[in-house]
């Protein structure tokens, strides 16, 4: 089988669906190269004195990695001279980060999560980079926080990287969700799968089950008659996954079906949910519609939810669509 670089991938797309003008298609192949940099330092682990906590918090007010904050400056300085972007915001910084002076100033703002799954780093389990391209507003000559407010069904293109046993970086750019393994000999990105589906029958669901005792309702009622197995009102038995890191989890249900949940609970309610609407949920929800699954936050759809600011936290249902429309009917209820 001809092998298909990512360049060669994103020029002809474009040829077939003009939905790839030649500024997207390099900030996509910065990111591809910001994604290879962080595999490599991830690859090193130990011997690259990256593991560990760096000592510091970050605007989540959550200890960050060595790793979190190394993989955030390489996306920032590969990202800042190329022309494409007008700013960027990230999971690991309070506010959005301009464009300095000194470069032009593009069309796209990107939104990224450096490194997905930072409890995984120094176990040696997969973690990720997730990301999220949105178009500047028409006349907009500095950007603020609030120009970033857009709802994810507005984004030009998402992705993530996954850094497992293989790197892989699967994208859409709304022409359905393609995957990428990195060639390490090469150093280039080979289209490996096509046109990825979520299977609709599944048999596997992913929660943080040691939270059941304080979930809504909905959600007990919906795991409840899951672990009911053949007997219960589902008729089959079903396997829970859990990786606690949401591109690997994501990752397997776009393989092999199943649902992800990281749902609101009754731990803080004042807090809505753990996961951030524009760094986690909006790129995963895009991706995983366009492969033929769903996204809700239990109530409506991700990708039409309204942000109000930049950090903020949403509840997360994801995955085969007649999973996630079930759970979602429980909230509705």
């Amino acid at each position: 089988m001809k092998r298909v670089s990512l360049t060669q991938y994103l020029v002809e797309e474009q040829r077939l669906h003009n939905n790839i003008p030649a500024s997207l298609r390099l900030l996509i192949e910065v990111v591809a190269r910001a994604c290879k940099t962080i595999s490599h330092s991830v690859g090193k682990g130990a011997l690259g004195d990256i593991l560990g906590s760096a000592n510091t918090e970050n605007i989540q007010g959550e200890v960050q990695k060595k790793l979190d904050v190394i993989s955030n400056e390489i996306l920032l300085e590969a990202n800042e001279w190329g022309g494409h972007l007008a700013a960027m915001a990230s999971e690991e910084m309070e506010s959005i980060h301009p464009i300095p002076n000194r470069y032009p100033m593009g069309e796209y703002m990107l939104l990224f999560d450096p490194l997905d799954g930072s409890s995984n780093i120094d176990v040696n389990v997969s973690i990720g980079t997730i990301f999220s391209v949105l178009k500047a507003p028409e006349g907009m000559t500095a950007p603020t926080e609030a120009d970033f407010m857009q709802p994810g069904s507005q984004q030009v293109a998402a992705g993530y990287a996954v850094y497992g046993p293989q790197t892989m970086l699967v994208l859409t750019t709304g022409a359905g969700v393609n995957c990428f393994t990195l060639d390490r000999e090469m150093g280039s990105w080979v289209l490996t799968q096509k046109d990825l589906q979520i299977p609709e029958e599944t048999k596997e669901f992913a929660i943080n089950m040691s939270n059941q005792r304080h979930w809504y309702p909905p959600v007990t009622r919906y795991v409840d008659e899951m672990l009911a197995g053949k007997t219960g009102p589902r008729g089959k038995d079903f396997n829970m996954r859990w990786i606690a890191s949401m591109v690997a989890d994501v990752h397997r249900i776009l393989n092999r079906g199943g649902i992800f949940m990281y749902p609101a609970d009754l731990r803080d309610p004042s807090q809505p949910g753990k996961l951030r609407l524009m760094y986690e949920a909006n790129p995963m929800a895009f991706i995983v519609e366009q492969a033929g699954g769903a996204a809700t936050d239990g109530r409506q759809r991700i990708l039409d939810i309204a942000p109000q600011k930049l950090h903020q936290r949403v509840p997360v249902f994801l995955g085969s669509k007649s999973e996630v429309e079930r759970v979602t009917a429980y909230h509705q209820e």
